[in-house]
């Protein structure tokens, strides 16, 4: 098994087009273009699943997040990602919609994303090497939380954007 910091991943251009191959680690330490998937888990009610990463996340430790998700392994598809992402972070298969594109120029590295969304009531399996607990939030207690709490900002991104290209369609969670 690789050790932590040492998977492959695919940098990537202003495009998105792979031209390179390094560590996690090197991607997190000069800071390169890489690709990252996000998935928005949604319950039967329509209530977002929210999570609490643990303390010892490379990225945004001990801040709640929006999306379960990660970096893109290097050959993976996003496809492939997200459902490995689920799978890992959550411990569960559910159908993936992919929803849309997403850029993310973070001063850590610039994220070139795909976001997905998922329908599933848990019960969840946590990866506890990232997540130390979750639970689901209606819209209102989502903006209540978000007021009050630290969450990802890349997290928060894909959010703002999902409300404005996908909730006046579809409402996201009931409130």
């Amino acid at each position: 098994m690789t050790a932590p910091g040492d998977e492959l991943v695919d940098v990537v251009d202003d495009a998105g087009r792979t031209i390179g191959q390094t560590t996690r680690r090197d991607v997190r330490a000069r800071r390169l273009p890489h690709r990252s998937v996000y998935i928005l888990v949604f319950n039967g009610a329509g209530d977002l699943y929210v999570h609490l990463r643990t303390d010892t996340k490379d990225v945004f430790p001990g801040r709640w997040d929006v999306a379960v998700g990660g970096i893109v392994a290097a050959g993976e598809d996003f496809p492939e990602a997200a459902a490995r992402e689920l799978h890992e972070e959550l411990g569960v298969q559910a159908p993936l919609e992919s929803l849309f594109p997403f850029r993310y120029p973070a001063d850590a590295a610039q994220v070139h994303g795909m976001v997905y969304r998922a329908r599933h009531d848990g019960p969840f399996r946590l990866q506890a090497e990232e997540i130390v607990r979750g639970e689901f939030r209606s819209w209102a207690a989502l903006d209540g939380a978000i007021a009050r709490d630290r969450f990802c900002p890349d997290g928060l991104a894909v959010l703002a954007e999902y409300r404005a290209r996908v909730a006046p369609e579809d409402p996201p969670c009931a409130s």
